[in-house]
């Protein structure tokens, strides 16, 4: 996930919360300020930068939003670093009203013709009086919208700003498809002409599938004369698998095996 999509998480989360009331009004007593090292003292106070702050906070990116109760502060914050514009992009900080004073939120998404952001310290109904958390839809072109303060994401910034362009996060290349884990086994060591292992009912599978049968007596643990003899036809067909200095060997080897199930059909 990248800080964009991390920090808009935190935020959205927060959609429903509500602040304190005091005698049938809202007081601004909210969470956030006590929980954000240096702005205990914004409680009570307009707290939709305080909000963005907390979420920065949370996301582990207060180092790429201003930690500030004044929304005019945040907008100097980002014009002082050059990273502020009049076009919205995915995880800026937006400001309204005159210099940028009035107001603050986080964008989540955006259009040609609306932002989707979510603030604190605003309300449903649009009047003067904040409440709490929401998710708001607001007119791109509408002159309430000041700007937006562009945070420095390591993945870069999905931006309207023609200017930002070359900071669009790349497009993640598409991982190969992961190759199948190979069939082919390994010989155990006591397979043996005469022995009895469990792998010996493999061995005599995979030569009768493998056209070198039949194997009269067949499946069995033991490694017999019949199955000495199905081996000794494959080794008459790949001769460099034979023991050195046999014409005919009835005991197959590990690399002789491992050719018998490519034989059969394994991969």
């Amino acid at each position: 996930m990248g800080e964009a999509q991390k920090i808009i998480g935190i935020a959205k989360a927060e959609n429903g919360y509500r602040e304190g009331q005091k005698s049938g009004h809202w007081n601004n007593n909210q969470k956030y300020s006590d929980q954000v090292p240096g702005l205990e003292w914004s409680d009570f106070q307009p707290w939709c930068a305080t909000f963005v702050s907390w979420c920065a906070m949370k996301a582990g990116l207060a180092g790429l939003y201003p930690r500030t109760a004044s929304c005019e502060s945040g907008v100097a914050w980002f014009k002082q670093r050059k990273r502020f514009s009049a076009y919205p992009a995915v995880g800026a900080q937006v400001f309204y009203g005159s210099g940028g004073g009035s107001h603050t939120g986080l964008v989540y998404n955006y259009d040609d013709t609306y932002i989707y952001t979510v603030e604190g310290n605003t309300n449903a109904n649009g009047s003067a009086e904040g409440d709490g958390v929401y998710l708001k839809k607001r007119k791109r072109r509408d002159t309430y919208v000041f700007g937006y303060g562009y945070p420095a994401f390591a993945e870069g910034i999905t931006s309207a700003d023609p200017a930002w362009k070359k900071q669009a996060p790349k497009p993640a290349k598409p991982s190969a498809p992961a190759k199948p884990a190979s069939a082919i086994v390994a010989l155990a060591s006591a397979v043996k002409p005469g022995a009895r292992h469990k792998q010996v009912k493999e061995l005599q599978q995979l030569l009768i599938k493998a056209g070198y049968g039949p194997i009269p007596g067949s499946v069995t643990d033991l490694y017999g004369p019949e199955t000495q003899k199905a081996v000794g036809r494959f080794h008459n067909k790949n001769p460099k698998y034979r023991s050195k200095g046999k014409s005919y060997d009835p005991a197959i080897g590990p690399s002789g095996f491992k050719e018998l199930q490519k034989e059969a059909g394994r991969k």
